[in-house]
C-alpha cells in the first residue's frame, strides 16, 4: 500500500501517532496532537485502547473503523490487498526497555520473503519508506501478546467488503469465541505460555464467563506476565471484580499505582468500582474523579461517578 505519511511519535503517543498514520492514507492532514488531545489529554497516560481509537475515527473523521480480537495473518493480508489500512496491537522491546505494549500500522506483505511491512511510530518507516520488514513468525508471536487485536480503517461505502473479509469475526461474540479457541489451543500446546492463559481470560471476559476468566488469569499470573500488561489490558480487573475478588482487584490497582500506570484512567476506575461495591462511597467518587482528570471522555467513569454522587 502506498500513500501513508509516517508519523514519529512523541512521548507516550504510540496510539495517536498510529491512528494519524493510518488516516493519512485517506488524506488526513491533522497532526498527531489532534488525536492525542482527544484520546489522551494527559500526556503521561500510558495507554489508548483499540476501542478508544475506533471511537475517535468514527466520531472525528469521515471514514470508519472497527476493532476485533482473534485476528490472523491471512485476514491482515486480505485487508492490505483491498487497500484497507490495519493497525495491530502488539509488543516490542526497545533498546533500554523490557516488554512494552505498542501499535504498528501494517502497509504491506511479501509471501515470498514471509514478511509484513509496517510503519512504526518509534522505529520509523523503513528503507525508502517501504515499511520495516517483520518476519511472519515474529510478527505473530508478539501480536499474540494482545490476543491478536487489530483495527481496520475503511471508507463507509466499503463496509460490506470489510464484513466479508472479517467473516465470522464480524460478530463480536463470534470473534471472542474464536480468540478463546485459539488461546485454548496455544495453552494446551504450551501450558507455561502466560499470554495464552491471559488471552483465554480476556476472551472469557468478553463472553461474560467470569469464573472461568478469573481462573485463566490466575494461571497466567503463575506462568509469569510482564508487569506492564495491566497498563494496557483490564480484563483481569473485571473478572476478579465480577466474582467478588475485590482484594485481587485492589492488588492490581496498587501495582499499577506504583509502577508507572498511575496516570492510566482505568487504574482509578477499577479502584472506584471496588470502593463503591464495598460501600466506601466518598472514596469511590474520588477515584472516579481521578480517572476523569486523566481522561474526561472516559464515559464509564462518568457513569459510575453519577451512581455514587
Amino acid at each position: 500500500m502506498y500513500g501513508f505519511t509516517h508519523v514519529q511519535q512523541t512521548w507516550n503517543n504510540c496510539g495517536p501517532a498510529n491512528v494519524t498514520m493510518a488516516l493519512s492514507f485517506y488524506g488526513w492532514r491533522q497532526p498527531q496532537t489532534f488525536a492525542q488531545q482527544w484520546l489522551k489529554p494527559d500526556t503521561e497516560d500510558k495507554n489508548v485502547t483499540p476501542a478508544e481509537m475506533v471511537n475517535f475515527v468514527n466520531t472525528q473523521t469521515q471514514v470508519k473503523a472497527i476493532t476485533r480480537i482473534g485476528g490472523d495473518m491471512e485476514m491482515l493480508k486480505d485487508f492490505i490487498a483491498a487497500n484497507i489500512p490495519v493497525i495491530v496491537e502488539t509488543s516490542y522491546q526497545f533498546e533500554g526497555y523490557d516488554w512494552i505494549g505498542h501499535y504498528q500500522t501494517v502497509v504491506g506483505y511479501d509471501d515470498t520473503a514471509r514478511v509484513f511491512y509496517v510503519y512504526d511510530s518509534y522505529l520509523g518507516p523503513g528503507e525508502n519508506g517501504a515499511g520495516i520488514p517483520e518476519p511472519y513468525d515474529r510478527f505473530d508471536r508478539v501480536w499474540q501478546n494482545f490476543n491478536r487485536a487489530f483495527i481496520a480503517i475503511y471508507e463507509p461505502n466499503r463496509e460490506a467488503l470489510v464484513a466479508q473479509i472479517l467473516g465470522h469475526l464480524a460478530d463480536v461474540t463470534s470473534a471472542a469465541e474464536h480468540a478463546l479457541l485459539v488461546a485454548q489451543q496455544e495453552a494446551r500446546a504450551n501450558p507455561t505460555d502466560a499470554f495464552a492463559w491471559f488471552n483465554m481470560g480476556s476472551s472469557l471476559v468478553e463472553l461474560g464467563r467470569y469464573e472461568e476468566a478469573a481462573a485463566a488469569f490466575d494461571r497466567a499470573t503463575v506462568a509469569g506476565l510482564p508487569f506492564r500488561i495491566t497498563w494496557y489490558q483490564f480484563g483481569s480487573f473485571k473478572a476478579y471484580y465480577e466474582v467478588g475478588r475485590y482484594q485481587d482487584v485492589l492488588a492490581l490497582v496498587n501495582t499499577n499505582l506504583t509502577n508507572g500506570a498511575q496516570y492510566v484512567e482505568e487504574t482509578h476506575y477499577w479502584q472506584g468500582r471496588v470502593f463503591a461495591a464495598q460501600g466506601r462511597t466518598n472514596e469511590a467518587a474520588a477515584s472516579f474523579r481521578r480517572a476523569l482528570s486523566h481522561n474526561p471522555r472516559f464515559e464509564a467513569a462518568r457513569a459510575a461517578l453519577n451512581t455514587v454522587s
